[in-house]
Order: structure tokens, then C-alpha cells, then sequence
């Protein structure tokens, strides 16, 4: 398990490109992006503004892209290694990091969350009216009905954000709903360079402007918050009303992340400080690492920005990432970020592949067009040859004269599945059977192909494949079956959702919660068409996805609909009512599912559990957190007073007496033990609710101890009245390492459950009990 870094790590290694020519050498650095985060206090009188003395002392205007004064102080420029090195250095600058590249985390699901019309959240709330969610991601494609305006009353006064035009996007395009639109594409143009992507943009693939060329920014932004859009569909899949958790919350796109080349740390930081100027109630952020590397805080300017809009009241969700299920997969790791997995709901799109020894392997697909309609044909596994670029159907890696008028049978990686397809189509192959692998177990999401085609799960794709390699004459057909809801069990843990512990502090659980990321029903852009493909004609006006990316905003409309109906509640009384109140079973009454094993899945896997937003309106107790709880928390794992001030902004001086990090005030509890330790060892947690139900209360612990270990609570019974609002208990664990019987994950899982008199609030936290080598 990965290890804290106590103490400041080197930023730079500096290094020399040399190039030959005859008779000498000559050394040319290559320009980067550097983000640095300066004392705002250190500024010299002399200057009027920080961005004066930015451009006089640090670096030339032109070199400056961004200047940050609101969520983090400090700017980025580009600039040599050695220059920005040199900078390091400089009494003022509290430290440096260079821009790195972020990823996309790639209407039936708010019902599913227990929304209903004119009842709880959506009427006591008025859909969340007078809330402006902020979502960072690729823009948005105004002309859609999920961001109509119709009956919605004037803008929140408070808001200060812009409509920033640009290309194809005008000031009209905003509205009542849509309240504001900019760009940041600074750190992006900058490390494209000269004739990048953007930099002299070509028109037909991106857009200099908020306009979403690649629909992911559309599809979340409406997913949080579309307004009702009768007669739904993509391609007759999934028909109905699409909506948004909380179809009447004002919307506010930040486009940061540009189609095909990602998102850079520069451009995201800027648009956190922004926002929280333009006055955004809650940001939006389905953007992760995606290099499997757990960042330290003060160098990750996400939790920076995450942080800066925290501090200031502003909830924040992100997505988890898509990186299961391996374990310790789990990105967007500070304990302030909202981390949102993924699970299924209720509706599925089954397809079969009929063999033509009867047998029929159930899958799902997406697929509209011209049906095979029962007639059978030739199946190929190019596999078969060894080649693995064949065998996972990568571009021009297929002989026609062998998948011409066949169905061919594509292994599931290293290329997005709906190019495989293609590859597939352009070969001549007349359908496409997309098998799993071991890696993605039977986790299945539809895609909307381009020829018929049918992705399995592990076990059905090796069937296929041991019946191509049987028999002398393998033929089959692709059955497309259409939208089925209702199905059970629901929700299961999605095979793809990123998985804890957590790689940084694993005395902090992450993810915090799963919420709808399968298959999901939203707006879609018209640049590209429902595969994202260049080569995809068609156009859709909504799409159906599968992400972390889906169920982040799921949690950001819902936090709109809390904030709306509580607005005094903080971002951490909003986690804390989400994961207290959420739901650890599924439709059938049984405990979840984990979709890659078909086994019952863990708070590793979904946290606190899956959103429930009947119960999170009236929690009871709440589990808060304010900006010096945070700050003892950095103290705690060990950052010095300066990284402190890194992430937090303002000067901190850590106590004498070293705090533990397993104490804050966080709605679960990780015991973490050293498997050195000889015989029981114990451990004691402290907590605090604050009651937000009824004046005169009663709660009474309730504990599932982990197999292997003793759980004490003190008190047992808390006693609330209209004096006394806050409460604080100890939560004693104890364990013996040697007789610990860990799962797989190195685990073991119980809980702690807060109960009134009459069972009305139920407040129930995770505890997870894992073992560490010591250092």
C-alpha cells in the first residue's frame, strides 16, 4: 500500500536535450507549463496588483497563462525547467508543479434514486431553483431541450458569471437556465504548441469557444440538471422523459477538457477560481488522474481548487474513476472531494448471440440499424492466430479475405470498443461479438455500434470462442432485443467503477459513495455522432454512456436538491446526509453485488453505499467538518506548515502533539493495523453528530463488528435536546493481527449504526479494519 510523503519531495529533475552537429553541441530546453502557487502575502506595496508583480519579478507577460487569486493564489506560465527551477527558489514561492494532462472519466436513474414528481426533494426543494451547479468538463451544446429555460424565474442576484463567446457560441446561446458559459484553454494551447490542436483550430473537430465538441460535457451537465424532455430516446433505446436530478438548478459550464487531447491542470485550476467568483453552489468535476498515480495533495491542483471551493461553502463531486476492479484504483482522493463510483440501475438493453447449436449467450447492445433477423453466419476469432493486435480488432489489423460476411469476434481492451466495431465493418465482417476479458469479469455496457453487434461478459465469451474453435462449421446470429426495465438485481457495483482502499490516507475510505453510471440516458451533442467516432454520420439529440463520469453529476444535482432544501448545511452536513442515509442492498433486499464477481460487494467497492435521496433529505445526524478540521488533518499526515499553506492558503501552525488522521470528522471509519503488532492492539476514534432532525432526540448505537474484531462505542445512547445539538463519542476497536481473516482486498468490514426511537433516521457508518506492513 502506497505510503504518505512526509516531507517535501524534489519537483524537478533538471535535464539538458543535446543535438548534434559537426564540430559542436548545442543545448535547447524544452518550454513547459508550471503552475506556482505564491505567498499572497509576500507581495511588495509597490506593486497594485498581484499580476503586476507576477510580470515584473516571476515571468514576462507573455509567458504568464493564468493568474489565480480566489480557490489558490499564485499563476502559470511557460517556461524552461531550469527558469522555473530557478523560481522554486524564491522565497515567496511556496512550490511548483508542472501541468499535467487529466482524463474524462467516460430518463430512468433519477427515479431510481427515489425521486418523485411533486414529492420529497423534488417539491420541497423546487428542483433546486435557486442553486447554480458548475460543471467542469467539454462544454455544452446550448440548443438542447434538456437546457431550456421555459417557466424558470430570474437569475440568482448573486450570480456574477459571464456567457464568453467565441466559436459558435454567442451570448444568446446562455438563458435562465443555462446562466453562463466560459473556456479555459491556455495551459491546453500551450502544451499543444505551435499548429496544436487548438491553436489554429480546425473548425471541424474543436471548438474555441464553450461549444462541446466531444458530448460528455453535455451528457453530464444535463444528467445533473436537464429539464424534462418528453419522447427520449437514442435510436429507440431507453424512450421516455429525460431529466436531471434536479431539473430546475441553474447551470454554469466551464469548459476545460478539449475533444481527443484531455484536460490540463492549469486551465482546471483556473476555471475553480473562477467559479467560485462567478458564485456557483456546487462544482461538477468528472476528471481524474488517469496515470494510476496517487498525488500528494499539495502537489495535485485538483484538491487544491477542490479545496480553495470548499473552504468557501461550494460542494464539490468528482467522479471515482474507471479503473476497476482492480483495488486501490480509486482517484480524486482528498477527504474534502465527494468520490463517486458507479453501479447499474434498473434497465438494461439484453442482446443474445444464437449459436447454431442452440445455445443462446446473453449480452447487451445498443445497436439500431438493420437487424440480422435470425439468418446465421460464419463466426471468426482472429485471435486464433496469436496475433493480439487481431484479436483485439485494432485498426488494420484484420485480413478482409478472412472476416469478410462473418461475424467477428473481438477481445475487449487497449481500443474503445465501438472502433473495434469499425475495424470490424471496414474488413467486410458483417457483426461484431465484443468478449471480456478476465480483467472485466461480466461488467457489460451497451455501446451504440455501427454494424449488429454484442458485447459478453468473460465467461460467455469464452463459450463463443471454445465453440468456434470445436467446430468445424461455427455459425451464429446477433439477437437485439431492445429496452427491458425492472430488472433485478439493481444496483449492482459496475465491473469498471475505480475500487479503494485509498492509495494516499487509507484511514480515509474512498470511494465515499456509488450512484447511477451504467447506461445512462442524457444529451448529447451534434459534432459527433452516438460513438464519439469522426466516422459515425449520425446524429442523436441524446446518447447513452457509462462512466464514473455518469454518476458524479448524479451526485451534484442531487447535492443542489440538499443544498436547495437546506442552504445552511455545509458541504460536509451534504456528504455526510448522502453517505449516512445510503443504501447498502438492492431491489431484491439482498446485499449489493459486485458486477466483476458476482459476489457481494464491499465498502471498498461503493463506500457508504448507493445514493439514496429519499432518506439523505432528513438524515437526522450529520457528521461536519469545517476548514480547521481539514488543516489538523494535513498536520496529521504529516505535511509541514508550508505545504499546508500549499492547499489550504492561509498560513497554518500545526499543534505540538502530532493529531491523528482517523479522527476527522468523517461520516466512516478506517482502523488501520500493523501486522508487527504482537496480540491485540486497540485503537479509539472520536466523532461528532450534530442533530438535524427533530430537537428531542434519542439515538442508540448499534454495531456489526468486523469478523475477528471488537467494536466498544462510548456513549451508547446519545440524549439530544433543544440546548444540546452536538455530541461526541469514541469508538474503540480492537483486533489481533494474527487472527485477522482478511479478504482479498486485505479487509475486513462491519458497521456503526445511529438509530432514533422510532427507526425513523437510521445513520449508519462503514468501518473497514485493514492491516499495513510498518515502514
Amino acid at each position: 500500500m502506497a505510503t504518505l510523503l512526509s516531507s517535501f519531495v524534489p519537483l524537478f529533475l533538471l535535464l539538458s536535450i543535446f543535438y548534434s552537429f559537426p564540430g559542436s553541441f548545442s543545448t535547447v530546453e524544452t518550454v513547459k507549463t508550471f503552475i506556482f502557487r505564491v505567498d499572497s502575502e509576500s507581495k511588495p506595496s509597490i506593486f497594485p496588483t498581484h499580476y503586476h508583480w507576477y510580470t515584473s519579478e516571476f515571468a514576462e507577460p507573455t509567458r504568464i497563462l493564468h493568474t489565480y487569486d480566489t480557490v489558490f493564489h499564485g499563476f502559470s506560465a511557460s517556461l524552461t525547467e531550469t527558469h522555473a527551477a530557478s523560481l522554486g527558489n524564491h522565497p515567496s514561492v511556496l512550490a511548483v508543479l508542472e501541468d499535467r494532462r487529466r482524463e474524462l472519466h467516460t430518463t430512468r436513474s433519477p427515479q431510481f434514486l427515489g425521486l418523485r414528481n411533486q414529492h420529497g426533494l423534488w417539491s420541497d426543494s423546487d428542483y433546486g431553483s435557486d442553486v447554480i451547479i458548475g460543471v467542469f468538463d467539454t462544454g455544452v451544446w446550448p440548443e438542447r431541450r434538456s437546457f431550456l429555460d421555459t417557466n424558470l424565474g430570474p437569475v440568482p442576484a448573486r450570480w456574477k458569471g459571464v456567457c464568453q463567446t467565441g466559436a459558435r457560441f454567442v451570448a444568446k446561446n446562455c438563458n435562465r437556465k443555462l446562466i453562463g458559459a466560459r473556456f479555459f484553454s491556455k495551459g491546453h494551447e500551450a502544451a499543444a504548441g505551435p499548429g496544436g490542436p487548438i491553436a489554429g483550430i480546425n473548425q471541424t473537430v474543436e471548438f474555441l469557444s464553450p461549444r462541446d465538441a466531444d458530448g460528455h460535457g453535455t451528457h453530464t451537465a444535463s444528467t445533473a440538471a436537464g429539464r424534462h424532455a418528453f419522447r427520449a430516446s437514442m435510436g429507440g433505446y431507453a424512450a421516455g422523459i429525460a431529466k436531471g436530478v434536479a431539473p430546475k438548478a441553474r447551470l454554469a459550464v466551464y469548459k476545460v477538457c478539449w475533444k481527443n487531447s484531455g484536460c490540463f491542470d492549469s486551465d482546471i485550476l483556473a476555471a475553480f477560481d473562477t467559479a467560485v467568483k462567478d458564485g456557483v453552489d456546487v462544482i461538477s468535476i468528472s476528471v481524474g488522474g488517469g496515470d494510476g498515480i496517487s498525488t500528494p495533495y499539495y502537489l495535485d491542483p485538483i484538491a487544491i481548487g477542490a479545496y480553495g471551493a470548499v473552504s468557501r461553502g461550494v460542494f464539490v463531486s468528482s467522479s471515482a474513476g474507471n479503473d476497476g476492479p482492480n483495488i486501490m484504483s480509486v482517484t480524486n482522493l482528498a477527504p474534502w472531494l465527494v468520490t463517486v463510483g458507479a453501479g447499474t440501475i434498473d434497465r438494461n438493453f439484453p442482446a443474445d448471440v444464437v449459436l447454431s447449436d442452440g445455445r443462446r449467450l446473453n449480452g447487451v447492445s445498443l445497436y439500431s440499424g438493420v437487424q440480422l433477423k435470425g439468418k446465421m453466419y460464419p463466426v471468426v476469432y482472429p485471435g486464433k492466430s496469436g496475433e493480439l493486435s487481431a484479436s483485439l480488432c485494432m485498426e488494420n489489423s484484420l485480413d478482409p479475405n478472412v472476416v469478410r460476411g462473418k461475424i467477428v469476434i473481438c477481445d475487449r481492451g487497449s481500443n474503445p470498443r465501438v472502433a473495434k466495431g469499425m475495424v470490424v465493418k471496414e474488413a467486410g465482417g458483417i457483426g461484431m461479438i465484443l468478449a471480456n476479458g478476465a480483467s472485466n469479469g461480466e461488467g457489460l455496457v451497451g455501446d451504440a455500434h455501427l454494424l449488429p453487434a454484442c458485447a459478453l461478459g468473460s465467461d460467455e465469451g469464452d463459450a463463443v470462442k471454445k465453440y468456434v474453435s470445436s467446430s468445424p462449421n461455427p455459425t451464429a446470429t446477433i439477437d437485439v432485443k431492445g429496452t427491458v426495465i425492472g430488472i433485478k438485481p439493481a444496483p449492482v457495483v459496475a465491473s469498471f467503477s475505480a475500487r479503494g482502499p485509498n492509495g494516499l490516507n487509507p484511514e480515509i475510505l474512498k470511494p465515499d459513495l456509488i450512484a447511477p453510471g451504467v447506461n445512462i440516458l442524457a444529451a448529447w451533442t451534434d459534432a459527433v455522432g452516438p460513438t464519439g467516432l469522426e466516422s459515425d454520420p449520425r446524429k442523436t439529440e441524446f446518447n447513452i454512456l457509462s462512466g464514473t463520469s455518469m454518476a458524479c453529476p448524479h451526485v451534484s444535482g442531487a447535492a443542489a436538491l440538499l443544498k436547495s432544501a437546506h442552504p445552511d448545511w455545509s458541504p460536509a452536513a451534504i456528504r455526510s446526509a448522502m453517505m449516512t442515509t445510503a443504501s447498502i442492498t438492492d431491489n431484491t433486499n439482498r446485499p449489493m453485488i459486485d458486477e466483476a464477481t458476482g459476489k457481494p460487494s464491499t465498502p471498498y467497492d461503493f463506500g457508504a453505499g448507493h445514493l439514496n435521496l429519499g432518506r439523505a433529505m432528513d438524515p437526522g445526524l450529520i457528521y461536519d467538518i469545517t476548514n480547521s478540521d481539514y488543516e489538523s488533518f494535513l498536520c496529521a499526515i504529516g505535511y509541514n506548515p508550508k505545504l499546508v499553506q500549499v492547499v489550504t492558503r492561509s498560513p497554518v501552525v500545526c499543534p505540538m502533539k502530532k493529531p491523528l488522521p482517523e479522527n476527522l470528522n468523517y461520516p466512516s471509519i478506517a482502523a488501520l493495523f500493523s501486522t508487527a503488532s504482537r496480540g491485540p492492539s486497540s485503537k479509539t476514534f472520536t466523532r461528532t453528530v450534530t442533530n438535524v432532525g427533530q430537537a428531542n432526540s434519542v439515538y442508540v448505537a448499534n454495531i456489526v463488528a468486523p469478523r475477528g474484531v471488537t467494536v466498544t462505542v462510548k456513549p451508547m445512547k446519545l440524549v439530544f435536546t433543544a440546548a444540546v445539538k452536538k455530541i461526541s463519542f469514541s469508538v474503540t476497536i480492537t483486533a489481533d493481527s494474527k487472527h485477522l481473516v482478511l479478504d482479498d482486498a486485505g479487509a475486513v468490514f462491519g458497521s456503526l449504526t445511529w438509530t432514533d426511537g422510532n427507526k425513523r433516521h437510521v445513520v449508519r457508518s462503514p468501518i473497514v479494519v485493514t492491516q499495513l506492513d510498518p515502514l
